[in-house]
């Protein structure tokens, strides 16, 4: 049977004390509404995205998914409401789930549109949370058919006291789906549309509702900046687990930092305090030395990088290429063989195999207007402390003497230096410039 989503992320996130809206608050290097919709897009038909005003940048992040705005927001129930023209007629089922639990998997969705289509009624995830805390309570009979939720706010001791909460997502045919959702009321403590009374209503026509559970840490939600971090954490924890499982070896995992889309090759090192940005490829057999931070770049097999590097976007790093400590590249091709060991600085620049970067060499790529590119050949040897002046090209197997300002290209096989003669003017050294003694009076 098809199925369709709505996701609800029309949230300012107040409690996040930030101007973003909640839903694109980042996990692992993308906002949490791209995890959710990374999911959806493996399971749903359709997808339908409820935003609040003004939320252009989340219309933007959630493209080309339709969208449709919340303009007051006046509870759950009302927000899924404002999807229903654009599913309303959809022949299937629909599922409501939150742009801010971003680590549901595919897998627990398949279940609960099984649990659905196997002849509840209605379905919904559930949960046992070591903390129930401020969760709504989910109300259900023996035989687990589920009479009602019941938030937390609105609950008395007794139902306080249950510890199966609700997750908030939901599943059932578009059309009740939306005949329920049109029926809620506001009469609670908080004068909201609850989403979850629609439990109440199914029971009420005597359609079956059943709770489909999972995993606590797979159902959790970020209404703050701590508990961000609670979902970074276990982001992260996955992350590494797959990292490892398929092959890399990270010597101390929970210093390590990886992003949504980091792919590692078999075989390769990590070492302590890395961290991955968005857009990372590591091919197999491949070094990362502690305290190095890599974001859209790609090295290939055998190469060895850091410690203390810095690879930036377009930066690619060729078979067995050395990128060593205080040493960064962006948008710059070294070549396979090639060395930058110590604190050089490559921007805009294509190093050929083979050569060698000496220790301060930097590249000057910007001359406050327009980057410019430098190319440095097969073979070539860069001396300690030279600034290479872009546009410029050193030739295949061309020495460039230490201290040198090169601004003109460098023919191949060829020597150039640049730099102030030295002159050599004995006696005037330090004991010629010591000061007379004073007499004593």
């Amino acid at each position: 049977m098809p199925a369709a989503a709505i996701i609800l992320a029309a949230g300012l996130g107040t409690r996040m004390r930030s101007r973003l809206p909640k839903a694109m608050h980042p996990l692992a290097g993308r906002p949490m509404i791209n995890h959710l919709l990374a999911t959806c897009e493996g399971v749903f038909e359709r997808i339908v995205v409820v935003v609040g005003p003004d939320m252009a940048v989340l219309e933007g992040a959630v493209a080309p998914h339709a969208t449709v705005v919340q303009a007051e927001r006046l509870g759950t129930g009302h927000a899924a409401r404002m999807a229903a023209p654009l599913l309303r007629d959809f022949a299937g089922d629909v599922a409501v789930l939150y742009a801010d639990n971003p680590l549901i998997g595919e897998a627990t969705i398949a279940r609960l549109l099984a649990r659905r289509q196997a002849g509840a009624g209605l379905a919904l995830l559930a949960m046992r949370p070591t903390d129930p805390g401020r969760y709504g309570r989910v109300i259900a009979e023996a035989d687990g058919r589920v009479r009602r939720i019941v938030e937390w706010a609105d609950a008395n001791a007794a139902e306080r006291a249950i510890g199966l909460c609700n997750a908030g997502v939901v599943c059932a045919p578009a059309g009740d789906l939306f005949r329920w959702v049109d029926a809620l009321g506001n009469a609670n403590a908080k004068g909201e549309y609850y989403l979850t009374d629609i439990v109440a209503a199914a029971d009420a026509e005597g359609r079956a509702v059943f709770a489909e559970e999972a995993a606590e840490a797979e159902l959790a939600g970020a209404n703050n900046r701590a508990e961000l971090a609670v979902l970074e954490a276990a982001m992260q924890a996955r992350l590494r687990a797959a990292a490892m499982e398929g092959g890399a070896t990270l010597q101390a995992p929970e210093t390590v930092f990886l992003a949504y889309d980091t792919r590692l090759g078999q075989d390769v090192t990590i070492g302590p305090n890395v961290v991955f940005g968005p857009g990372v490829t590591i091919d197999d057999n491949v070094e990362i030395r502690a305290f190095s931070h890599l974001e859209g770049c790609r090295v290939a097999s055998g190469a060895i990088i850091g410690p203390f590097a810095r690879l930036r976007p377009g930066s690619e790093i060729e078979a067995g290429a050395h990128v060593g400590n205080f040493v960064e590249l962006k948008a710059t091709r070294l070549g396979a063989g090639a060395k930058a060991n110590h604190l050089a600085y490559l921007g805009d620049a294509t190093v050929g195999a083979g050569a060698n970067i000496g220790a301060g060499t930097i590249t000057c790529n910007y001359d406050g207007y327009a980057k410019h590119r430098t190319e440095i050949g097969e073979g070539a040897f860069i001396g300690t402390d030279s600034a290479l002046v872009a546009p410029v090209r050193i030739g295949a197997r061309a020495l460039v003497a230490a201290g040198s300002v090169i601004t003109e290209d460098v023919p191949d096989d060829a020597l150039a230096v640049a730099r102030g003669r030295q002159e050599i003017r004995p006696g005037r050294g330090m004991t010629a410039r010591k000061p007379a003694a004073k007499e004593k009076n």
